[in-house]
């Protein structure tokens, strides 16, 4: 599974440095790559994009 961000994005740019997997790439909205976002499995608090999003724009795809 992978994470996906929602139109909502305001492209703040606060998610793109927080990705460990460089999955997020820039553009009128950000986008993640479902073939590399792992979701941060091996993170103990979860998707570290959620974490810092600030329009809780980024869910489950």
């Amino acid at each position: 599974m992978a994470m996906k961000i929602t139109d909502e994005c305001t492209a703040c740019d606060l998610c793109l440095a927080e990705c460990p997997t460089g999955s997020i790439t820039e553009g009128d909205i950000y986008v993640i790559n479902p073939d590399t976002c792992n979701e941060c499995e091996d993170q103990d608090d979860g998707p570290a994009c959620v974490d810092v999003c600030p329009v809780d724009c980024i869910e489950k795809a």
